[in-house]
């Protein structure tokens, strides 16, 4: 009898996890599917006109005259920072009316062609920008469209989520004790032939789905982490800065020297943008670099680095906590994405599976009063035997 009382609290729990959760989730699997391939999707999308054809060892343009030719164009701006494309022949120049936080929406994006500095194009402000349809699924699956209060609120989805299949697993061993393992009964009911169904893919998927769940609470979280990292480390390095003299825009050293400097400091990693002194995400004093690896996995860690504004001297190379690396490995896990082509089939296959065991829970729900009076029937009589 305590084990059946046991395997009760467990069905409640499993019960009101999915039951609130599952909405969500099957929006978060719908939404999650395109964003798996969406480097595929987006270069699919591309109406941009072919980059020219030019030998793979051609050296890349200064960074420097890229900007000069932003600068021209849009005199009374400044820059924000510049992306520096690994993939791809570009370099993309963001430029805004100010560094505030209130004109980041008024930014807007300058792409030219990394070897020649040619300007490809010029993109209007991106608070007038239409929707795309992988912006849109983004924004949907990330925090519904409610900034931090829709993150927090699907973090905590996915952590009832995490529950939900921990509780599943631990339900499935008493469920399948007088049955082979994988069993769907076919020829009684609909309900129970759903209900093999729906045990046997939730314990099939039950590594990825808890996987996928807990790196998903863990991107949620990247705002708040983000945030105590710079109150807390960011703000003591930067501390010993305070009563220097701001940098100007006219005074500034080389965005090319910096870019050389960050290269010098982390050899073997790949410098892919850099953020400029004053804006919201970056250091009043510094050039701020950001560094990856060159490996599947490296490629997704990142490594900071700032270089005086004014001097183009290192500052430091900034050592991430364990809680934002702990976050940059989530992200591959999550969507996939590191593996190429192969691993993101998988990824999505695993999705589908997923929408099948969430569509046939709420199935179960709704001719709940006969499965549950079944179910609490045969876990009395195996605990008998």
């Amino acid at each position: 009898m305590a084990q059946l009382k046991n395997i009760k609290k467990w069905f409640w729990i499993h019960r009101w996890t999915s039951l609130i959760c599952t909405l969500f989730l099957l929006l978060l699997c719908l939404t999650g599917l395109p964003l798996i391939f969406a480097e595929e999707i987006d270069q699919m999308l591309d109406d941009d006109p072919p980059y020219a054809a030019m030998p793979e060892d051609t050296p890349k343009a200064s960074i420097d005259r890229m900007i000069r030719i932003a600068q021209q164009r849009y005199p009374d701006q400044v820059v924000a920072s510049v992306f520096v494309d690994d993939d791809e022949p570009q370099v993309i120049v963001t430029m805004a009316p100010s560094l505030k936080p209130e004109d980041g929406p008024k930014s807007h994006s300058l792409q030219f062609d990394s070897r020649t500095a040619k300007l490809l194009k010029d993109e209007p402000p991106f608070d007038t920008q239409p929707q795309t349809f992988m912006g849109l699924m983004f924004s949907l699956h990330i925090d519904l469209f409610m900034d931090l209060p829709g993150e927090l609120f699907l973090g905590f989805m996915g952590l009832l989520f995490v529950f939900s299949v921990l509780s599943g697993a631990v339900l499935y061993g008493p469920f399948m004790k007088k049955l082979d393992f994988g069993t769907v009964r076919y020829g009684r009911s609909a309900r129970l032939k759903w209900l093999d169904l729906h045990n046997l893919l939730g314990i099939g998927t039950a590594i990825w789905l808890f996987v996928v769940g807990a790196t998903g609470v863990m991107n949620e979280l990247s705002t708040p982490l983000f945030g105590l990292w710079q109150i807390t480390d960011v703000k003591a390095m930067l501390d010993k800065y305070k009563g220097h003299p701001l940098p100007q825009s006219s005074g500034l050293s080389s965005a090319q020297g910096a870019y050389q400097t960050a290269k010098n400091a982390l050899p073997g990693m790949t410098v892919i943008s850099i953020v400029y002194p004053g804006n919201s995400f970056g250091s009043p004093y510094h050039y701020l670099l950001w560094a990856k690896g060159n490996t599947p996995l490296t490629s997704r860690l990142f490594s900071p680095v700032l270089v005086d504004a004014r001097s183009g001297q290192l500052a430091a190379v900034v050592k991430m906590p364990f809680y934002l690396r702990a976050l940059e490995l989530s992200r591959p896990l999550h969507f996939g994405d590191y593996g190429g082509l192969p691993l993101k089939i998988i990824w999505a296959i695993f999705d589908l599976v997923a929408i099948v065991v969430l569509l046939s829970g709420v199935y179960l729900w709704f001719v709940r009063r006969k499965f549950y009076a079944d179910y609490f029937l045969k876990l009395s009589e195996v605990e008998k035997d």
